[in-house]
């Protein structure tokens, strides 16, 4: 590939940012190169070559969305569990007990199965072992003599500020990702997989066992687009490298893309696309180069977008999004 493609894949709305600043009334920082903080976030110009991302979903699209402080009142509708809503009464609705499990979060459906199979779930007092078996709401349903509930499923995504830790508690009293969005509902939501603590951007948190399984096993290849800022410029050279792959102490870790953010002119900025899970992934294959990463920030996860999203601030999932995080 040659040099001049690869600075000009990310490009820059500049136009376009000034005209949101000016009808909006926000003042955004500028940066070392003199670009707003939205300008060097990582957006596409309408320019780039989609192939690179052809295999993995519109990424142009949803990298030229910014942070744009836009209502989001529209996307502040949860989705309810509709399991024991029925045209008849509601108490007599039936639902699959793996289903129930899944629903009350204790587990996955497939865990729920091995559990049953097992014994360790009761019905009314019964020890029940034959999957496929459904229940009312009415029902008293326990798992290892524990009184067990289903509840409303519940997706957030929230856009992670600094220093936030990805845990549901800490002893230390340090800010977390669940104390962000302990208003949110009465359910008690759990993070899908992590982000560091000076990670920002997008972190699904649900009480679905079914889709966090789901986006965290590796099987899956859940697609992952990182902006990344380093301490110096970053070589088109170590460009392919993080494309044709970067041998770790875990294993090869390799990028489905990597190229300069905006018209190519910073060259500390860079966008990833990758699609592992492991633990520190980004930092560590850019260490391996000899880079420090000053800036991490995740702008999409699994289909996912920043759009209409502030920093620090959640919503929940639409429908829309909802089935297609079940459709993967």
């Amino acid at each position: 590939m040659g040099g001049n493609t690869r600075g000009k894949k990310f490009g820059v709305k500049k136009d376009a940012s000034k005209q949101e600043d000016r009808s909006e009334g926000l003042k955004r920082p500028r940066t070392r190169s003199g670009q707003s903080s939205n300008e060097s976030k990582g957006h596409f110009s309408r320019k780039m070559d989609d192939q690179k991302f052809k295999s993995s979903g519109n990424a142009r699209k949803q990298f030229s969305q910014g942070d744009r402080k836009k209502s989001h009142g529209k996307f502040l509708q949860d989705q309810h569990f509709e399991g024991f809503k029925a045209r008849g009464k509601a108490e007599d609705e039936l639902i699959r007990l793996n289903k129930y499990l899944s629903i009350a979060g204790i587990c996955s459906r497939r865990e729920a199965d091995k559990f049953i199979a097992d014994g360790l779930v009761t019905v009314n007092g019964e020890v029940v072992t034959e999957l496929g078996t459904k229940v009312k709401q009415t029902d008293v349903v326990k798992y290892a003599g524990e009184p067990v509930k289903a509840e409303t499923v519940r997706y957030l995504l929230l856009n992670k500020p600094k220093d936030c830790i990805t845990t549901m508690d800490d002893e230390r009293g340090r800010n977390t990702v669940v104390g962000l969005v302990k208003n949110a509902c009465k359910e008690r939501v759990y993070p899908v997989g992590r982000l560091d603590r000076n990670t920002t951007g997008l972190l699904l948190l649900t009480n679905d066992g079914d889709i966090s399984k789901k986006l965290t096993h590796p099987s899956h290849d859940v697609r992952k687009v990182y902006h990344v800022i380093l301490d110096k410029p970053v070589t088109k050279n170590d460009l392919q490298k993080l494309e044709s792959g970067i041998e770790l102490e875990d294993g090869i870790a390799k990028a489905d893309a990597a190229l300069y953010v905006g018209d190519g002119s910073v060259r500390e900025e860079v966008g990833i696309e990758i699609h592992s899970g492991r633990n520190r992934i980004v930092r560590r294959m850019f260490e391996a180069l000899g880079y420090n990463v000053y800036r991490l920030d995740r702008v999409v996860f699994a289909g996912l977008s920043k759009k209409g999203l502030p920093r620090g601030r959640w919503r929940f999932l639409t429908e829309k999004e909802i089935a297609y995080l079940k459709m993967l």
